[in-house]
């Protein structure tokens, strides 16, 4: 089974930067899309990344468009979220998913990290 585990967050101030990680043990991981999703508190769980299992295609959602970006290194088994330019209403929890459909729902993602929480003060 895939186990994946995100990395990276933290408290940081408006405008500043943070990359996540998400890495997994298990040597399947490089075969599966991964995605990142987040949830801020009272609002639902919101696409935010995804990449293929090749790491030759990835999208963003518009709320991030030009700030975040996606990429992987399957030699490490690890994809990143790389954020720039935080704002305020970037604050959320941020999972990191796993699975074979390239897809921008959650629910078509079977594994799921715990999450790591990003904190961007105003």
């Amino acid at each position: 089974q895939v186990h994946p585990i995100e990395s990276g967050g933290g408290l940081v101030q408006d405008g500043g930067s943070l990359r996540l990680s998400c890495t997994a043990s298990d040597r399947t991981f490089k075969s599966h899309a991964v995605a990142w999703f987040r949830r801020a508190p009272g609002k639902q769980r919101e696409f935010v990344a995804v990449i293929s299992w090749t790491g030759g295609s990835s999208f963003v959602g518009d709320s991030v468009q030009g700030r975040f970006s996606i990429s992987r290194d399957n030699a490490k088994n690890t994809v990143y979220l790389q954020m720039a330019s935080l704002k305020p209403e970037d604050t959320a929890v941020y999972y990191c998913a796993a699975g074979y459909t390239n897809s921008y729902d959650e629910n078509d993602y079977e594994y799921w990290g715990q999450g790591t929480q990003v904190t961007v003060s105003s």
